[in-house]
């Protein structure tokens, strides 16, 4: 698949990550000028803020579940922004969305660090992801990411 589907599946994954907001009662928002966030979301009643970034990829089929990868700009991963970045990883497979992990930056960072997560690829200081799903797990780099599977613990619903 070419670059243009690619521009067609990430602006996809954006929308479905913001039916997925919007679903869950939250006010959703696009910047007008894209430097880092794909959408803000807002519950409105409280007043709490926070950046997402929406990374799309197309699961690949294996024998026991499916895997997918993504690449994420290093220096943004390693950043503390306020408020701060969530990850929200959509992945499409078999022509419908499937899972979504939900993944705060801090924690993406820490467990980068720490854990030595992921592939970094100096030349444009990316971070290359490769999640595996088999069995209900979520492995990334043989850290256990099923936590982070359709997590919307920090997004609960909001009832208006």
């Amino acid at each position: 698949m070419g670059r243009t589907f690619n521009l067609y599946l990430g602006k996809g994954g954006q929308m479905a990550a913001m039916s997925f907001f919007l679903m869950r009662g939250w006010n959703v928002a696009t910047p007008e000028v894209d430097i880092g966030d794909d959408i803000f979301v807002v519950d409105d009643k409280k007043g709490f803020f926070s950046r997402i970034q929406v990374k799309t990829s197309h699961a690949v089929e294996r024998e026991n579940g499916y895997s997918v990868q993504f690449n994420l700009p290093l220096d943004q991963v390693a950043t503390s922004t306020d408020p701060e970045i969530y990850y929200v990883f959509i992945i499409c497979r078999n022509g419908d969305w499937s899972d979504k992990l939900i993944i705060p930056r801090q924690r993406l960072d820490d467990l980068h660090s720490v854990s030595n997560i992921g592939s970094v690829y100096k030349k444009n200081r990316s971070l290359m992801l490769y999640f595996s799903f088999q069995n209900d797990k979520v492995m990334c780099s043989g850290i256990d990411f099923t936590e982070f599977r359709n997590n919307f613990n920090d997004f609960p619903l909001i009832s208006h």
